[in-house]
């Protein structure tokens, strides 16, 4: 989940590297570093707890120069966020800045330690800095040293290296975690994101899987896993892979709900023809793969596993087929029955995300007829690694909390039901009425945008409160979902989620005039049984929260606070709906004054089990 960046250079480093962290402080923001090694051979390490502009303050007070350089935002895993444990870690005149876990370091600590070196922190990382230094006292050469360093490591690493002796090189390596190559005039970057070095260059290399380089100023050289020279592809980013700002706006979750609107228009662009799904959007030998599908199996995590639980409800209708829905941090582990003509399909705003990559590969290696990915990110990993693709087309999304990547996700999943359904059968029932529909997508976006006002009066309601019940049925339980896990990831209001059928199975316990209950409450064929529900949480003392249809047949009261939802399309509601829930956690954590782009503990790809 940290960010990482290095660079060498024939100019002084630290200001590429300290505005590299700033964009890559949405990986983790517990603490940062920054090693440089001088003219004269000498390494410098600055680091601190706090964030990035606490150790550009430590640093501007205490100057330090050098043409290469590594930094370092942490996400803790092992160690507690604190100055010791900040990367880089150094060993005797070696500095490495990490992303990643080392799963065995509590094994290799302990044999480093018999061999005489000294730990000065708790985390997983200073055993690597400790091995590159053993590996290269019988080593002159630095790149050969750290690959026989992490040939002992066992877990996920993306490694940036430097060293007193070798002042002219910067090594990398990566194995489960990103790492990409800026390529610059006489100079070269190696970053977690890309988007920490589109303030220098717009060209890049991504790394491949077990990939080593070192990096000199008048040029590189990449060693693949089986320690073979080789060459990667160079790739040349538009403008519309820029980092974005804020804008006017207060926070970068502010504005990316409010530009949701056109995000929704550019996710749909060119993939609707004037009477049917442009099934040809899901990549080369698609239309092939989905006439064979016979059941789909969607694995994800966090957000954008809510995103694949309203598509099993759109798939089962519309294709008339089984759609399974799955958290990657558990399908990985487990022994899987893979039904016959099964599409294996993985959902990642990032596309670097560790447990859907591993489900992906462990995918690949059964018995899947092929594989989709559906991501926001064009050159990702899982991108790189999927059968078919189809990009999401949100744009950079800074805020930790996902809101854009989260609504494209259903367009696209929405698009994807409509493709097999069209495959599938030559019945074509809803698919002119549900591309009418979409079309008008970004406009209904746009109405639920100007209730944003409103939301913001309701969410005082919840500044006090330490509790809160999400409730929806069908296609709008997992929207529910979503909605409780927006307000406790930037409110730190404990929320969750229930089916609303299922209050008599235990919540009802928990149901006080203390614990706010949000409900989605669409007009369908559940909206009578919702209203039973809803019944038996006011009979208990409990104040609801409704967003309905304006039809609905709700009213303010007390105890009841409506907010009236404009009259939507039937297979919009699920997207449409999403947004104001967005708006109500956006607004609490506002009022409670945390950090809403950057929540505690968390980090905005999650790149380590």
């Amino acid at each position: 989940m940290c960010g990482i960046i290095g660079m060498v250079a024939q100019r002084d480093s630290y200001g590429v590297l300290i505005e590299g962290l700033r964009r890559l402080e949405y990986r983790g923001y517990d603490s940062a570093g920054v090693a440089l090694v001088d003219d004269n051979q000498q390494l410098h390490v600055r680091k601190t707890q706090g964030k990035v502009r606490d150790l550009d303050a430590l640093v501007t007070s205490d100057l330090i120069e050098g043409q290469v350089g590594i930094a370092h935002t942490r996400w803790a895993t092992h160690g507690v966020p604190n100055t010791l444990n900040s990367h880089p870690h150094t060993s005797g005149g070696i500095a490495v800045a990490h992303n990643g876990i080392v799963e065995n370091h509590q094994t290799l600590r302990s044999e480093l330690i018999a061999l005489g070196y000294i730990f000065v922190s708790e985390t997983d990382t200073e055993v690597i800095a400790h091995l590159i230094h053993k590996y290269s006292k019988s080593n002159d050469n630095l790149l050969t040293a750290v690959q026989e360093a992490v040939k002992q490591l066992e877990g996920a690493y993306a490694l940036v290296v430097v060293s007193e002796t070798h002042p002219l090189s910067l090594i990398g390596v990566r194995s489960g975690s990103p790492l990409i190559l800026g390529v610059g005039v006489g100079e070269y970057y190696l970053a977690s994101d890309q988007l920490a070095l589109r303030q220098v260059t717009d060209r890049f290399i991504f790394l491949e899987e077990g990939d080593s380089i070192e990096c000199r100023a008048d040029g590189i050289s990449i060693f693949n896993a089986n320690g073979s020279v080789v060459q990667r592809h160079q790739e040349q980013m538009g403008d519309k892979d820029a980092v974005p700002s804020k804008g006017d706006y207060r926070h970068f979750m502010q504005k990316e709900i409010f530009e949701q609107s056109d995000v929704l228009g550019r996710s749909l662009r060119g993939r609707l023809g004037e009477i049917e799904v442009n099934v040809g959007v899901f990549g080369y030998g698609a239309e092939d793969l989905f006439r064979r599908t016979a059941c789909v199996q969607i694995v994800a995590c966090g957000t954008s596993f809510h995103a694949g639980l309203v598509a099993k409800h759109w798939i089962e209708k519309d294709c008339a087929i089984p759609c399974l829905v799955e958290v990657a941090s558990e399908y990985r582990y487990r022994r899987v029955a893979i039904s016959p003509n099964t599409l294996f399909v993985t959902l990642s705003q990032s596309g670097e995300t560790a447990d859907t990559l591993a489900a992906l590969r462990k995918a690949k290696s059964s018995r899947y007829l092929g594989s989709l990915s559906i991501c926001n990110v064009a050159n990702s990993t899982l991108v790189r690694e999927s059968d078919l693709v189809f990009l999401t087309q949100a744009g950079p999304e800074i805020g930790v909390a996902s809101t854009k990547a989260f609504t494209t996700q259903l367009v696209a999943l929405r698009l994807l039901s409509m493709s097999l359904a069209k495959c599938l059968s030559s019945k074509k029932i809803f698919e002119f009425k549900y591309i009418e529909d979409l079309r008008n997508l970004p406009i209904y976006c746009d109405a639920i945008l100007k209730l944003d006002s409103r939301i913001k009066i309701v969410a005082e309601q919840f500044v006090d409160k330490n509790h809160s019940l999400f409730l929806g049925r069908g296609e709008h339980y997992p929207i529910a979902l979503e909605g409780a896990l927006k307000l406790k990831e930037i409110s730190y209001i404990h929320a969750e989620a229930y089916p609303a059928g299922e209050l008599k199975h235990g919540p009802l316990a928990l149901i006080d005039e203390n614990m706010p209950v949000v409900v989605v409450a669409p007009t369908n064929d559940l909206l009578d049984k919702l209203k039973s529900n809803l019944a038996e949480v006011r009979a208990r003392g409990g104040t609801l929260f409704l967003f309905a249809d304006v039809n609905a047949g709700f009213e303010d009261k007390p105890g009841i606070v409506v907010i009236e939802m404009p009259k939507v399309p039937e297979s919009l509601k699920s997207i449409i709906y999403t947004v104001p829930l967005q708006l109500l956690a956006y607004h609490v954590a506002v009022l409670k004054g945390t950090d809403v782009d950057q929540p505690r503990n968390l980090a905005k790809s999650v790149t380590v089990e």
